[in-house]
């Protein structure tokens, strides 16, 4: 890689955060939104770029002040990562491109600036996190993330999500501060951040307790900030109450980030130096994810808040990919890589389509959108379309993930089948709270007062087509990101120091 190319990875994050002081002096707030805009599309097209690179072999470093690894701070892309990054770049770009008319909506003319401020910093942060090859300096872009996140969600007008953001606070702080914890651990007993060679160093430790003990506090904080059941409480209220593009652009990628950390420190640091870890990852993390399921989705049936029922239903998806990965085996990782960029799809598409009933219809619970198939009939057609991948119908990537994690609980062997049946059972589950939905807004009877309304804003409307139809595509042609998950699973699985 030479000249600019060679500096992808450093700008991927340098461009939104040099943008975020320059986004808070501009006035009017149009053009903020238009800076944010540019900088987001700008580092989705870098993150693009990072990614054809890994796809034709290379794998795209750098050095921060030319100080080389592991004394310095490296940034590197690989398929495991590259998969994160377009989904960082990806849901922030459409949300800021299908959003603006909503956003102005949500949020004071005056504070936009901060507002958009916050989003570039919340965007750094989490494709810092994504391309560092520090331990350290993973816990310095979840800090930023983390307190711009806070700023986001809590800056709409619903009052209710300060006690909402109070709690994602304090639980994302201790999670935050487990995690350090156990980078401490393992420094001191290592001397180094640099993941490749901890990696290295943890085998050539004598005394491994303080490293096991390093794991737990590891694990548990990052399954805190990626909203592992049960450790997910700050999830469903933060998304149900948050601006509608917050929920978008989180709802695809935060907890996708932090589970990202979870595997890639696991499987590369801990795993290949400590016997019979692997064993306890998968007794930690498999009944967890049955248990997010189950309960999650059972739970989602009987919500009647739109952003509510989807948030719960984020955290029965993300129990698909954490089943996945505790198989550990490489098409059970496969399956659950897979599954974060196929969900981050779908979940996108169903929270812009409801963003666009909350438009036009006054709200998101089933009685204010009741009739509303009749009234935003493309509106309501995004949200089946994204509906039908959630759920894993064929012709959609929602499929074609849990077709993987089918077939790598199958092959899994002993207890395996039964695996598979739970998930089709949870997949039947989300097809009855998808169908609540359908049922009110095609069957149900209009409410009075939402005579005279019709489809939303024309831009939430083509985004949430755009995102839905993206379904399909990978659904039909899933050749991207089947491959980058295939070659992270070979990366992580088969992983040596």
């Amino acid at each position: 890689m030479n000249g600019v190319v060679a500096h992808l990875p450093a700008l991927l994050v340098v461009v939104p955060m040099l943008t975020a002081p320059l986004v808070m002096l501009l006035r009017p707030s149009g053009l903020a939104w238009a800076a944010t805009t540019a900088a987001s599309l700008c580092a989705f097209a870098i993150a693009l770029s990072l990614t054809a690179a890994v796809l034709a072999g290379e794998r795209p470093d750098y050095l921060m002040g030319s100080w080389p690894a592991p004394f310095g701070i490296e940034l590197v892309v690989d398929a495991v990562n590259a998969l994160v990054l377009l989904l960082v770049t990806g849901a922030s770009s459409v949300a800021l491109l299908a959003g603006a008319r909503s956003i102005d909506s949500q949020i004071e003319h005056e504070r936009q600036p901060l507002f958009y401020s916050a989003w570039l910093l919340a965007l750094a942060g989490l494709a810092g996190i994504a391309v560092t090859g520090d331990a350290f300096n993973i816990f310095v872009f979840m800090e930023i993330s983390s307190l711009a996140s806070y700023v986001l969600v809590a800056g709409g007008p619903d009052r209710r999500a300060l006690p909402a953001v109070f709690k994602y606070l304090v639980m994302g702080t201790i999670g935050a501060t487990f995690y350090l914890i156990g980078v401490g651990l393992v420094y001191m007993m290592t001397g180094t951040l640099n993941l490749a060679d901890m990696a290295e160093r943890v085998g050539q430790v004598s005394d491994l307790r303080p490293v096991l003990v390093a794991a737990g506090f590891i694990t548990t904080g990052l399954a805190l900030k990626a909203a592992v059941f049960p450790l997910h409480l700050w999830l469903p209220n933060a998304y149900t109450y948050a601006p509608h593009m917050v929920t978008v652009f989180l709802a695809a990628c935060a907890t996708k980030v932090s589970l990202y950390v979870l595997i890639r420190f696991d499987y590369m640091v801990f795993q290949p130096n400590l016997a019979e870890h692997g064993l306890q990852f998968a007794l930690f993390l498999m009944p967890l994810a049955i248990l997010a399921l189950i309960i999650s989705s059972a739970v989602a049936l009987f919500e009647r808040n739109l952003k509510r029922l989807l948030a719960w239903s984020s955290v029965a998806q993300i129990g698909y990919m954490t089943l996945g990965v505790s198989l550990l085996t490489t098409a059970g990782v496969t399956a659950g890589m897979l599954h974060m960029f196929n969900h981050a799809l779908a979940k996108g598409a169903l929270f812009l389509a409801v963003a666009a009933l909350a438009a036009g219809c006054g709200g998101v619970r089933l009685g204010q959108i009741s009739g509303a198939g009749r009234r935003m009939p493309w509106t309501m057609g995004a949200f089946v379309l994204a509906g039908l991948s959630l759920i894993g119908v064929p012709g959609t990537a929602g499929f074609v993930s849990k077709w993987y994690l089918l077939s790598a609980a199958i092959g899994y062997g002993g207890y395996g089948p039964l695996l598979a049946a739970v998930i089709v059972l949870t997949s039947l589950m989300a097809l009855a709270y998808i169908w609540r939905v359908v049922e009110a807004a095609y069957f149900g009877a209009a409410p009075a007062e939402s005579t005279g309304r019709g489809e939303a804003p024309p831009a939430l409307v083509v985004g949430a087509w755009a995102v839905a139809l993206a379904n399909v595509g990978f659904g039909l042609s899933p050749d991207l990101p089947v491959t980058l998950a295939s070659k992270a699973a070979g990366i992580l699985t088969g992983y040596s120091p």
